[in-house]
């Protein structure tokens, strides 16, 4: 008991003093969630693009089976396509092959893979796997954390699948996405670490973007976000991500805010 306890205690230390600044909002950082935990999320998203508002909301269990291997299982709800129905669901896993270890700084490399449904029909040219389309998504993830400050950077390339049977007239049917990120996010609370009690504020800036290589088509949005982080083990994400640049129309992501709430139950995988 004692044993399980002390490493009870280690991993929240650890996820909380070294990992606190590389919980992205809006993309994941190379690190894993610490072995054996359990993390439970819910995840709400507000698009501004349309006539009328819409949102989006994701259920999301989350497992730690080791300090090299976590996985992702989510649904996605919306009232996009008129009432408010269940969309379609998504399995994530993520493989850190990289760990290079130092005195307040660390550098991690991870691949990580995702396949999704959707019942949505097609509308905009951008691949978006959470929620509005079928397909499969690979790519790698590289974060450095220097002390205070965690820097992340992600290419992925989706694959959508062809759904005959909702794919509509005159509406675009992508086939392939390149995805790419680059995300700073810096510990500003506690300004000195005493215990892992102590609740963390952190500030986020990602740069997000997607290129179709068919048409050539692509966008750069900037999100910026905070976060707050309470006894370890509770975490509130609050974010906004808007266009830069580009010249894909009809996303449903341009202007989208995001807030979030996450538990996390450690050592709870036996």
């Amino acid at each position: 008991m004692k044993r399980i306890i002390v490493l009870a205690l280690i991993s929240i230390s650890a996820f909380t003093k070294g990992f606190a600044q590389e919980l992205y909002v809006f993309t994941e950082p190379a690190s894993n969630m610490p072995t054996k935990s359990i993390g439970v999320r819910i995840t709400n998203e507000g698009m501004f693009n349309n006539p009328d508002f819409v949102s989006r909301t994701i259920p999301e269990v989350m497992f730690g089976f080791n300090k090299n291997l976590m996985m992702h299982a989510q649904a996605f709800l919306s009232d996009m396509d008129g009432k408010y129905r269940l969309e379609g669901g998504s399995l994530y896993a993520k493989y850190r092959f990289l760990s290079l270890d130092e005195a307040q700084s660390h550098f991690r490399a991870a691949a990580f893979g995702r396949i999704s449904t959707s019942k949505r029909p097609t509308y905009t040219r951008d691949i978006n796997l959470e929620g509005d389309n079928s397909g499969v998504q690979g790519g790698v993830i590289f974060t450095q954390l220097l002390h205070k400050l965690a820097l992340s950077s992600t290419l992925g390339y989706a694959h959508a699948f062809e759904n005959i049977d909702r794919q509509q007239v005159g509406m675009p049917q992508p086939r392939n996405m390149f995805s790419y990120s680059l995300s700073s996010g810096y510990l500003v609370l506690p300004v000195v670490y005493k215990d892992y009690n102590q609740p963390n504020f952190n500030v986020y800036m990602e740069l997000l973007g997607k290129t179709d290589p068919s048409s050539g088509q692509s966008y750069l949005d900037i999100a910026p976000a905070i976060q707050m982080i309470i006894n370890s083990t509770t975490r509130i994400d609050l974010g906004y991500r808007f266009q830069a640049a580009g010249n894909m129309d009809g996303r449903y992501t341009k202007n989208m805010y995001l807030l979030r709430t996450e538990f996390n139950f450690f050592n709870a995988l036996k």
